[in-house]
């Protein structure tokens, strides 16, 4: 069980995170990769990624078992973490004695290989290994489709604010999802330990993630400044072939019409069918339908939650929007 202490103060610095973060989702997907559960959301990409991935990449199973603890130095919470280049920086500026504080605590569950007793001390050709390891990881196993765990993670973000302003920050936290207990002034959640979190003035950054599973994840060292992991709803389908272009009009073809750009426009701040049917006076069926070519489009994606189909718009959907916008309305 997990138990995140909050106080007043606390409650006022409550953040969800702008987007995916490239370290956590490299770190939960090195893991989630390795186990056999969620095979009805992971199991494709567990076939198709495991024979493309490089000898480099299987340097980070070892730092990323399956289970139990892996080093917080893999996921630093501070610094410009914009960027996969930019987060990468910053680990392999981890100091000294982070890095050994770290991998003594891994090498007393479970035998580590033996270049880590030079990553443990700081070496930088180790570091640099080890970072060349994640841009290569990520390129292999994660880059084909960030795109859609961005958007996944963008959905989620929506999902979050509508919560925060249906409910305030105890509507936040109470809409977690069914792996956690919102008793104020405590947040509970399914954790594989025992652990308490205070946060004690410092506040908390909710981190969705798309590999995390199946409960959530927060950093071992509680004075490190704090964030919750948790896991996203997913589409089933996001493992599915990009559709190709046609060189005559592209994935643009099928936008053609005033109700489809007035789904796309909904869509860009989130909408359920029952919302966007009504909304726009359309039939269940006719929204569905509508949504269907735009998601087969890239530009909207949808995720389930509650029972409810929740429409949000892609990056690539907004930028169609924002472009017709600039020059008149899609």
């Amino acid at each position: 069980m997990l138990r995140v202490y909050f106080t007043s103060e606390d409650l006022a610095r409550v953040r969800v995170a702008t987007g995916p973060d490239y370290l956590w989702e490299i770190s939960n997907s090195v893991q989630t990769l390795q186990r056999r559960d969620g095979a009805r959301v992971f199991g494709e990409w567990r076939r198709w990624a495991r024979p493309r991935l490089s000898d480099s990449c299987r340097l980070l199973s070892p730092l990323l078992p399956p289970y139990g603890y892996s080093p917080d130095f893999l996921t630093p919470t501070y610094g410009d973490c914009e960027s996969l280049q930019a987060a990468v920086d910053t680990l392999v500026h981890t100091p000294p004695p982070r890095l050994r504080t770290d991998l003594t605590r891994v090498a007393a569950s479970r035998r580590l290989p033996v270049w880590t007793e030079s990553l443990a001390g700081g070496d930088g050709d180790a570091l640099q290994r080890l970072g060349q390891a994640l841009h290569t990881y990520h390129l292999e196993a994660l880059a084909p489709f960030w795109h859609r765990i961005h958007a996944h993670i963008d959905a989620d973000r929506i999902i979050r604010l509508h919560s925060l302003l249906d409910g305030g920050t105890d509507g936040l936290l109470a809409g977690l999802g069914p792996r956690f207990r919102w008793r104020p002034p405590v947040l509970e959640a399914d954790y594989p330990v025992d652990h308490e979190l205070r946060l004690d003035g410092r506040g908390l950054t909710l981190q969705p993630s798309f590999f995390c599973w199946p409960t959530p994840i927060t950093l071992a060292d509680s004075e490190l400044p704090p964030v919750l992991v948790y896991p996203i709803d997913h589409a089933m389908d996001w493992t599915r072939p990009e559709p190709p272009e046609r060189p005559d009009d592209g994935p643009l073809g099928p936008l053609l019409g005033h109700t489809r750009a007035a789904v796309l426009r909904a869509a860009r701040t989130g909408a359920s069918t029952v919302e966007l049917a009504r909304m726009l006076a359309v039939t269940h069926p006719a929204i569905s339908q509508h949504v269907k070519v735009l998601r087969a489009a890239g530009l909207v994606t949808t995720v389930r939650r509650a029972g409810r189909a929740f429409h949000v718009a892609t990056a690539e959907g907004r930028a169609l929007l924002r472009s017709g916008e600039r020059g008149g309305a899609p």
